[in-house]
């Protein structure tokens, strides 16, 4: 294995990255070093009980897992620092890189950038307050104007931060338009932190271009790309691509794994089974047979559902 290879780190997506598929994917492809549970958040006052449940312990073994929170102010980020405490954890990731208009607009993830005296607010606090956890924060270039992320840089510099994770897009573009290297490369520049990059990396070709033009990079943070391709981590450190067929057996065995987790987890029935299930192959295998994923899609029977998943499998191979 080569020694220069950079650490590859999972991403989390809400909906998608849940306790039971990092269980799953960590068995059957691995290649990950870190994995960040989709964050945390207050509702009407209180945790989400799937928060709370897909930070347990129980439901984690063996992986390495930061949690990650999303909170505009500092009583909310402390109810979820505390839960992270109380389960163990040491080391706590906070969000201020999620797009969604819907928490943004509350000044939560991306949507804080603008505001550096908020930011400063809650990440001196939080950080002063808890000195034996290592935070890292997850983050854009900015809201409106990749300047933001510079306006807040000193401030990173000066925290006790363990790393910094920066997906070089604005919070206004959500996933659209290209990534900005020149805007990370001026981050990169004046950080005195380890830098992780994220956004965009779908092959290992990628990887290796983004390593070389930043060297001095501490990690690869990968969502979506891991999402389409789940061995892309492996692939990276084994310097070779899966073949179709052995990347389509993989995924066969990955996708019977959190199938049966869910069967076992969820309570709604086959309805409730079915439309998690779909979710699963939003991202997964995008050059498969179209006409397999619309089945997938479309199908209202698990049987049908199976049945389809089969043929994209089998087509892929």
């Amino acid at each position: 294995m080569n020694e220069n290879l950079l650490p590859i780190h999972f991403s989390p997506l809400q909906g998608y990255t849940d306790a039971a598929y990092r269980q799953a994917h960590a068995r059957i492809f691995s290649g990950i070093e870190t994995y960040y549970s989709p964050f945390a958040r207050i509702e009407h006052g209180e945790l989400r009980r799937k928060d709370v449940r897909d930070v347990m312990p129980e439901n984690n073994p063996g992986l390495h897992l930061i949690p990650q929170l999303i909170a505009p102010e500092v009583n909310k980020a402390e109810q979820i620092i505390s839960l992270f405490i109380e389960k163990g954890y040491q080391e706590v990731n906070i969000n201020l890189g999620c797009p969604f208009p819907i928490l943004a607009k509350r000044h939560n993830g991306a949507g804080m950038l603008p505001y550096p005296e908020e930011v400063k607010a809650l990440l001196s606090t939080v950080t002063e307050q808890h000195p034996d956890i290592r935070f890292s924060v997850k983050l854009r270039l900015g809201w409106d104007h990749p300047e933001e992320c510079l306006t807040l840089l000193s401030l990173f510099n000066e925290l006790p931060l363990s790393h910094l994770i920066l997906h070089p897009r604005l919070g206004k573009q959500q996933y659209k338009g290209d990534t900005d290297l020149e805007g990370f490369k001026a981050f990169y520049e004046g950080c005195n932190k380890p830098l992780l990059y994220n956004g965009d990396l779908h092959t290992v070709e990628d990887i290796h271009s983004i390593s070389e033009r930043f060297p001095r990079l501490a990690g690869i943070v990968i969502g979506r790309g891991l999402l389409a391709n789940p061995a892309l981590g492996l692939e990276y450190r084994q310097g070779k691509s899966f073949s179709p067929d052995e990347l389509a057996k993989r995924v066969g065995k990955f996708h019977t794994e959190i199938f049966n987790s869910y069967q076992e987890q969820l309570q709604g029935g086959e309805t409730q089974l079915l439309m998690k299930m779909k979710s699963f192959w939003e991202y997964l295998l995008p050059d498969g047979d179209r006409k397999a994923k619309k089945t997938i899609h479309k199908t209202s029977k698990i049987a049908n559902y199976q049945a389809a998943v089969s043929n994209l499998l089998g087509s892929y191979r």
